[in-house]
């Protein structure tokens, strides 16, 4: 019976994160910064929408049909938007320097300065990595407490 409670609570709280996270990409790849555009930007809105179908599909009766693939679907997103950061951080873009409108993506990340590249609207997403980090914790959470409750 406990079991079957924690699970539950456990699967309230990806909902939550993924929702929340989800409804972020979709924010920051269609808001005011112009990235949709992009390769980032793209990447991030389709990734958003699957991210909150996901979170919703937790919160129904149809949570049980996704069995154990929550927590590994969880952590592959995390992953996918942690890589996309890391990306957007190194390259200094969010085509990931192979934009031809950007020049080449040193150019794009040199020209105003080493440290603006981390602060700039173009740089990391802070907010994004934060929630991709939780993403990736309530991810490896479910797979254990699926892997525990079913004597795995």
């Amino acid at each position: 019976m406990e079991t079957m409670n924690t699970n539950g609570t456990t699967r309230q709280y990806g909902a939550a994160i993924a929702l929340v996270s989800g409804v972020y990409s979709l924010l920051s790849a269609t808001g005011g910064t112009g990235m949709m555009g992009s390769n980032s930007g793209l990447l991030m809105a389709l990734l958003g929408v699957v991210v909150v179908v996901h979170g919703v599909v937790l919160l129904t009766p149809y949570a049980d049909r996704l069995g154990n693939a929550s927590g590994p679907l969880m952590i592959g997103y995390s992953l996918v938007m942690l890589l996309n950061q890391a990306l957007v951080g190194v390259t200094g873009s969010v085509n990931w320097g192979m934009g031809s409108e950007m020049g080449s993506g040193m150019n794009g990340g040199m020209s105003g300065g080493m440290g603006s590249s981390m602060t700039a609207g173009m740089g990391w997403d802070l907010g994004m990595v934060a929630l991709a980090v939780l993403m990736l914790i309530s991810g490896v959470i479910m797979a254990n407490r699926r892997n525990d409750s079913t004597g795995m």
